[in-house]
């Protein structure tokens, strides 16, 4: 081992470059003809619209030593990456970039700006990933934008099309005015935003009919006004009900709508008269649907108002809505107005709140099998647990088939052509895919219903949550076999995939999105199990925002922290919950690569290359002890690595390692080792008998198999030092069987990569756990005894007592610490409790004794005071204080001869 401190900068862009030369971490699918030895990890494909942040690194950390675990439990671990570079994301990306708009080129060439465009951010985010060095299979990397995919995405349209599961309808259709692009339910949030409730009188058209002239309509859009098509009101409203079946007047437009009932109105908000306008919210597009009312859009794609609005036209719906309101304050229509907070439904991607508009659009049929999809659900393992009520309760508030035609350039198109004359719909063969139906020809020279030769290419493109929901199927190589007649799959051990990671932020968006498709296309749940991860917030447990100024970048870490450390730090939360940025959590990491570093290089000094060989009879019941609890401990680590305990894996490891090998282990084997040596080798030191001359061999041995197994259970975690310290010490130049027999593998044509070591199997050994516990705490208590006093560590004892449980390790005492005469005591030393202070509580006795306190505190002082056996009284001073005034301080005292030390589970009496 070198000499000095860890050197974290050079061992890791030293490994991070080895691994990546020798293909450490391909996935060796000749290893996986038996499905059940390949481990598949669907990993979720980033956008490449900005740069590599906290969220990407917490979750890959957490993927990543799921993935090193399993190589190491002997799977063929596949762990692709793939980039989402289709879509509003990456146009947005291009456009900002290069400062031009998709309107401004084809498709084909704003398409290719895209790419050129997302390939220069994929190569800085690809270097970036590979600087935190995770073992993901870099040559199975996918994007989603290229042809094989293309060819993926539309074989599904195809599929489900020829289900009968997808449709074509023009109806509303969620619209963001920003992107000017339909979207989906799901690429929704809800944002609290200020507001103005507005108090809008209308006219009855019949006043003498309804008997009175005007009533009150509250809203916060009047921008609507000129879409309105009728008023509601709810049939519980006796106040209102006259109303029903007469019409309304609009103020400013004058256009006349009918007054309607329905129990969906809400009575507790404005007035309990509402208008319903195509369209401002889902409630109107069931109203208008319901009761089959006209169509009046008032905003187009842009958000801006139509001639329907008259001269608001060409306005911004915002500032239409400003304008509104003045005209109406100066016709004495408007009668309130009122700041308000609510709530408004806007696009997540861009933040601009969301119209509803009228359009051709394509959907996939989701709300006929909502029961289905949350079966499906229940299929698989969550962790945690409670992530399956997120995905479940929004199934159950499904209220839109899922829309999957967007308005934009970038992204892959649908294979459709439509009929010039009768609208009929031809889908491109199969066999075609991928088509641009924009610059290809359709498989078709007439139409099939009606004979017509001229089509019209369909030129919207996939919504990218209708590719990125395929990533089991792009990962497994699914594909339509013309041949048979049937969807096959290249690599069919991958699906379904072991396990899908991702944040818990689109539960609603990826997740959901990839069992509907994967579930309709093959029958089957796409996943085994899904672990969620929350988000990184900052050290006060705020999101991280850039306009918040709070955003700690990855790079920026890891210029002042090693990977590891990082890597420690993410590993500390529980899986789900969010986990607050804190440098002080790197430290901690930092500070046991030190400490693991640091006992590598002791351990290397005390154990000769070749370790010596040992039967478990043949070891000291101390050695026996410790590798049986490393047995425990690695089981334990196992266990919680394999439920995603990521944190408690993490705490007991380094628990165990720092205090029970390291603190106190090693340095009994160090003095064990070094006293053999001092001695000049393998003969008995004086006094000892000659069984206790295998002492140090069975030290050196334990030493070696304990080292070896540490390693391999920090291997998935810190990745780079451990991979270190293993080439060091037990990597080619000095590579020598496990003690422990355990066998490793080998990259292919390469070096012995713990990474592909197996995790440690039991050894076997039996030893008495609570007695070895004691008799370790004995030990450290009689150390500490002999530092205290400045004695050698090989000082001799006379004589030794112990009350407490060591039976079998006696001689182990007896040989470390070098006591002359060992004995254990049946019955407990004589200790007595004694009172060594009396606090009072002045804020009790200050008010009740007032000047008597001083006479209080002297004779506590002077000892003049007396307490009840159960220490219920204090009598002094003439006053009896009760237990609430005061505590007392006691202190267990040995009265008999020689010392008494207290250890965990033992009381020792020292006779130098």
């Amino acid at each position: 081992m070198p000499s000095g401190p860890y050197d974290a900068d050079a061992v890791e862009e030293k490994w991070q470059d080895r691994w990546l030369e020798e293909d450490t971490y391909a996935y060796r699918g000749g290893e996986a003809d038996d499905p059940n030895t390949a481990f598949s990890i669907d990993t979720p494909p980033p956008t490449v619209s900005g740069s590599l942040h906290w969220g990407h690194v917490y979750g890959e950390v957490l993927r990543d030593i799921v993935a090193r675990f399993n190589r190491m439990q002997g799977e063929a671990v596949y762990y692709p990456f793939g980039y989402d570079d289709n879509g509003i994301a990456s146009e947005r990306l291009t456009e900002r970039e290069l400062d031009i708009r998709h309107q401004e080129f084809s498709r084909r060439e704003f398409q290719q700006k895209c790419r050129e465009v997302c390939a220069q951010y994929e190569d800085e985010f690809t270097e970036n990933m590979q600087s935190f060095g995770f073992s993901i299979n870099w040559d199975n990397t996918y994007r989603t934008i290229e042809p094989r995919v293309q060819r993926i995405s539309q074989l599904s349209f195809v599929d489900l099309y020829e289900q009968g599961k997808e449709y074509r309808q023009r109806a509303p259709a969620i619209w963001c005015p920003e992107c000017e692009t339909a979207i989906s339910q799901v690429e929704t949030e809800d944002d609290e935003q200020d507001s103005h409730f507005h108090d809008i009188s209308f006219d009855v058209v019949d006043p003498e009919s309804a008997g009175q002239e005007e009533f009150t309509i509250s809203t916060t859009r009047p921008e609507l006004l000129p879409a309105c098509v009728a008023v509601f009101v709810h049939p519980d409203d006796e106040e209102n009900q006259h109303l029903v079946g007469e019409e309304a007047r609009i103020p400013l437009f004058g256009h006349e709508v009918p007054i309607i009932e329905d129990d969906r109105v809400d009575m507790e908000t404005g007035s309990g008269i509402v208008m319903c306008c195509t369209f401002g919210d889902q409630t109107d597009i069931e109203w208008y649907q319901a009761h089959d009312l006209d169509l009046r859009v008032a905003i187009d794609e842009s958000g801006h108002m139509t001639d329907v609005a008259g001269e608001y036209e060409g306005l911004a719906a915002a500032d239409a809505g400003e304008a509104i309101v003045a005209d109406l304050e100066d016709a004495g229509a408007l009668l309130d107005r009122r700041a308000i907070t609510h709530t408004v439904n806007v696009h997540e991607r861009c933040g601009v709140g969301v119209e509803f508009l009228v359009a051709d659009q394509w959907y996939v049929e989701l709300l006929d099998s909502t029961e289905e999809y949350l079966e499906a659900g229940r299929e698989m393992d969550w962790f945690p647990e409670k992530m399956f009520s997120r995905y479940k309760h929004w199934i159950e508030g499904l209220q839109w088939d899922w829309c999957i035609s967007r308005q934009r350039s970038s992204g892959i198109p649908f294979p459709v052509w439509y009929c010039a004359d009768c609208d009929e719909e031809i889908i491109a063969e199969k066999a075609d895919l991928p088509v641009d139906p924009l610059s290809d020809d359709p498989p078709v020279d007439a139409c099939p219903a009606c004979g017509h030769d001229e089509f019209v290419p369909e030129d919207d493109v996939f919504d990218t949550w209708a590719t990125s929901s395929l990533t089991p199927l792009i990962n497994a190589g699914w594909d339509w076999d013309e041949a048979a007649g049937e969807y096959t799959m290249e690599n069919p051990e991958l699906f379904p995939m072991d396990l899908r990671s991702q944040g818990h932020d689109i539960i609603s968006f990826w997740l959901f999105h990839t069992l509907v498709k994967c579930y309709e296309h093959t029958g089957e749940v796409p996943f085994d199990s899904v672990m969620i991860n929350g988000m990184v917030l900052d050290e006060n447990r705020k999101k991280m925002s850039k306009s918040k100024g709070n955003v700690v970048s990855p790079q920026e870490v890891k210029s002042q922290f090693p990977v590891d450390a990082a890597r420690f730090w993410a590993a500390g939360s529980a899986i789900g919950d969010d986990l607050p940025y804190q440098e002080k959590g790197l430290r901690a990491g930092e500070k046991l690569l030190q400490k693991l570093w640091n006992a590598s290089k002791l351990v290397d000094s005390l154990t000769p290359e070749t370790p010596p060989e040992m039967a478990p009879a043949d070891l000291s019941a101390l050695d026996r002890w410790l590798l049986a609890e490393l047995d425990g401990e690695a089981e334990f680590v196992r266990e919680k690595l394999e439920n995603r305990e990521f944190s408690k894996a993490r705490d007991s490891l380094r628990s165990f390692f720092w205090g029970t090998f390291c603190d106190d282990y090693l340095e009994i084997a160090k003095q064990r080792v070094r006293e053999e040596d001092d001695v000049g080798g393998s003969e008995a030191p004086a006094g000892q008998s000659e069984a206790s001359a295998s002492d140090a061999d069975s030290a050196k041995y334990t030493l070696a198999v304990a080292h070896r197994r540490f390693l391999k259970l920090f291997a998935p975690m810190l990745a780079h030092i451990t991979e270190e310290i293993w080439q060091e010490m037990y990597g080619e130049a000095r590579r020598a069987p496990d003690a422990s027999g355990e066998a490793a593998s080998t990259s292919d044509g390469g070096f012995e990569s713990v990474h592909r070591t197996s995790w440690p199997e039991p050894t076997g050994i039996d030893a008495d756990h609570e007695a070895g516990e004691t008799a370790m705490a004995v030990v450290g208590a009689l150390r500490r005894y002999k530092s205290e006093r400045q004695l050698p560590l090989n000082a001799e004892l006379d004589t030794v007592s112990v009350y407490g449980e060591i039976g079998g390790f006696e001689s182990d005492i007896r040989n470390v610490m070098h006591v002359g005469t060992l004995e254990t005591l049946e019955t407990e030393p004589q200790v007595e409790s004694v009172v060594t202070g009396i606090d009072l509580d002045y804020s009790v006795v200050g008010p009740e004794y007032g000047g008597d306190v001083p006479d209080i505190e002297a004779g506590i002082e002077n000892g003049e005071y007396d307490i009840d056996d159960d220490g219920d009284t204090l009598r002094v001073a003439g006053h009896e204080l009760a237990p609430e005034e005061f505590t007392v301080e006691r202190e267990r005292q040995y009265t008999g001869e020689g010392e008494m030390l207290e250890a965990d589970g033992a009381l020792v009496i020292v006779q130098a």
